[in-house]
Protein backbone atom coordinates (compact mmCIF):
# COMPACT_ATOMS: atom_id res chain seq x y z
CA UNK A 1 0.00 0.00 0.00
CA UNK A 2 2.51 2.27 0.93
CA UNK A 3 3.64 2.31 -2.87
CA UNK A 4 0.97 4.21 -3.86
CA UNK A 5 2.81 6.79 -1.87
CA UNK A 6 6.13 7.28 -2.96
CA UNK A 7 7.80 9.66 -5.49
CA UNK A 8 4.71 11.78 -7.41
CA UNK A 9 2.25 8.82 -7.75
CA UNK A 10 1.64 10.27 -3.72
CA UNK A 11 0.49 13.27 -5.00
CA UNK A 12 -1.98 11.84 -7.65
CA UNK A 13 -3.41 9.42 -4.84
CA UNK A 14 -3.77 12.56 -2.97
CA UNK A 15 -5.83 14.30 -5.34
CA UNK A 16 -7.84 11.30 -6.00
CA UNK A 17 -8.67 11.06 -2.29
CA UNK A 18 -9.54 14.35 -2.14
CA UNK A 19 -11.77 14.34 -5.05
CA UNK A 20 -13.68 11.32 -4.79
CA UNK A 21 -14.02 11.94 -0.59
CA UNK A 22 -15.67 15.44 -1.36
CA UNK A 23 -18.19 13.73 -3.66
CA UNK A 24 -21.23 12.21 -2.65
CA UNK A 25 -19.29 8.75 -2.86
CA UNK A 26 -17.83 7.60 0.41
CA UNK A 27 -14.54 8.25 1.39
CA UNK A 28 -11.79 10.00 3.74
CA UNK A 29 -8.47 12.37 2.47
CA UNK A 30 -7.33 12.59 5.28
CA UNK A 31 -5.36 9.45 5.68
CA UNK A 32 -3.96 9.98 2.48
CA UNK A 33 -2.79 13.56 3.59
CA UNK A 34 -1.10 12.11 6.66
CA UNK A 35 0.48 9.64 4.91
CA UNK A 36 1.44 11.65 2.35
CA UNK A 37 2.96 14.24 5.17
CA UNK A 38 4.42 10.91 7.20
CA UNK A 39 6.38 10.26 4.29
CA UNK A 40 8.20 13.57 3.71
CA UNK A 41 9.39 13.14 0.19
CA UNK A 42 7.10 16.61 -0.77
CA UNK A 43 7.08 19.82 1.12
CA UNK A 44 3.87 20.31 3.36
CA UNK A 45 2.65 23.05 1.42
CA UNK A 46 2.47 20.80 -1.63
CA UNK A 47 0.69 18.32 0.21
CA UNK A 48 -2.02 20.90 1.67
CA UNK A 49 -2.65 22.45 -2.02
CA UNK A 50 -2.92 19.35 -3.67
CA UNK A 51 -5.60 18.01 -1.26
CA UNK A 52 -7.13 21.11 -1.62
CA UNK A 53 -7.58 21.44 -5.02
CA UNK A 54 -8.64 17.79 -5.48
CA UNK A 55 -11.22 18.29 -2.60
CA UNK A 56 -12.70 21.54 -3.73
CA UNK A 57 -12.87 20.31 -7.25
CA UNK A 58 -14.98 17.50 -5.77
CA UNK A 59 -16.99 19.86 -4.14
CA UNK A 60 -17.83 21.89 -7.09
CA UNK A 61 -18.29 18.62 -9.28
CA UNK A 62 -21.66 18.82 -6.43
CA UNK A 63 -22.37 22.19 -6.97
CA UNK A 64 -22.33 21.18 -10.69
CA UNK A 65 -24.65 18.17 -9.89
CA UNK A 66 -26.77 20.28 -7.90
CA UNK A 67 -27.43 22.84 -10.68
CA UNK A 68 -28.42 19.83 -13.10
CA UNK A 69 -31.27 19.36 -10.58
CA UNK A 70 -34.65 21.60 -11.57
CA UNK A 71 -34.89 24.76 -9.92
CA UNK A 72 -37.74 24.67 -7.69
CA UNK A 73 -39.83 27.96 -6.03
CA UNK A 74 -38.67 29.13 -3.01
CA UNK A 75 -41.19 27.64 -1.42
CA UNK A 76 -40.26 24.27 -1.91
CA UNK A 77 -36.89 24.75 -0.69
CA UNK A 78 -36.64 23.66 2.59
CA UNK A 79 -36.41 20.17 5.12
CA UNK A 80 -32.78 19.57 4.71
CA UNK A 81 -30.79 20.70 7.18
CA UNK A 82 -27.95 21.49 3.92
CA UNK A 83 -30.69 24.27 2.59
CA UNK A 84 -31.29 25.27 6.00
CA UNK A 85 -27.94 26.13 6.88
CA UNK A 86 -27.44 28.16 3.71
CA UNK A 87 -30.59 29.78 4.24
CA UNK A 88 -29.77 30.87 7.42
CA UNK A 89 -26.10 31.97 7.14
CA UNK A 90 -25.96 32.33 3.42
CA UNK A 91 -22.59 31.98 1.53
CA UNK A 92 -20.75 31.63 5.04
CA UNK A 93 -21.84 28.51 5.51
CA UNK A 94 -20.02 26.63 2.53
CA UNK A 95 -17.05 27.45 4.83
CA UNK A 96 -18.22 24.42 6.10
CA UNK A 97 -18.37 22.22 2.99
CA UNK A 98 -15.29 20.07 4.75
CA UNK A 99 -17.26 18.74 7.69
CA UNK A 100 -18.43 14.84 7.64
CA UNK A 101 -21.94 14.21 6.24
CA UNK A 102 -23.04 17.80 6.00
CA UNK A 103 -21.05 19.40 3.92
CA UNK A 104 -21.33 17.47 0.47
CA UNK A 105 -25.22 18.36 0.54
CA UNK A 106 -24.02 22.07 1.65
CA UNK A 107 -22.24 22.12 -1.90
CA UNK A 108 -25.03 20.03 -4.18
CA UNK A 109 -27.67 22.81 -2.01
CA UNK A 110 -25.60 25.79 -3.22
CA UNK A 111 -25.95 24.71 -7.59
CA UNK A 112 -29.53 23.78 -6.48
CA UNK A 113 -29.81 27.10 -4.61
CA UNK A 114 -28.19 28.43 -7.82
CA UNK A 115 -25.51 30.67 -5.54
CA UNK A 116 -22.79 32.37 -7.62
CA UNK A 117 -20.29 29.78 -8.31
CA UNK A 118 -17.51 32.18 -7.95
CA UNK A 119 -18.04 32.80 -4.40
CA UNK A 120 -18.58 29.35 -4.05
CA UNK A 121 -15.81 28.10 -4.82
CA UNK A 122 -13.98 30.41 -3.38
CA UNK A 123 -15.69 29.51 0.28
CA UNK A 124 -15.49 26.11 -0.43
CA UNK A 125 -12.07 26.33 -1.12
CA UNK A 126 -10.98 28.57 1.83
CA UNK A 127 -13.25 25.98 4.61
CA UNK A 128 -11.28 22.52 2.69
CA UNK A 129 -7.72 24.20 2.76
CA UNK A 130 -8.31 25.47 6.22
CA UNK A 131 -9.28 21.98 7.42
CA UNK A 132 -5.91 20.32 5.88
CA UNK A 133 -4.17 23.31 7.17
CA UNK A 134 -4.48 22.01 10.88
CA UNK A 135 -4.57 18.48 9.91
CA UNK A 136 -0.87 19.32 8.51
CA UNK A 137 0.06 21.46 11.31
CA UNK A 138 -0.91 18.74 13.94
CA UNK A 139 0.82 16.17 12.33
CA UNK A 140 3.94 17.85 12.30
CA UNK A 141 3.39 18.70 15.98
CA UNK A 142 2.87 22.74 15.24
CA UNK A 143 -0.38 22.69 16.96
Amino acid sequence: MLELFQGDAALWVLFSTGFLSATLLPGGSEASLVAALSLGDHPVWVVVAIATLGNTLGGMTNYWLGRLLPNKTSQEKHGHKALLWLKKYGYWSLLFSWLPIIGDPLCLAAGWLRMHHWLSMVLILLGKAARYAVLAMLVQGLL
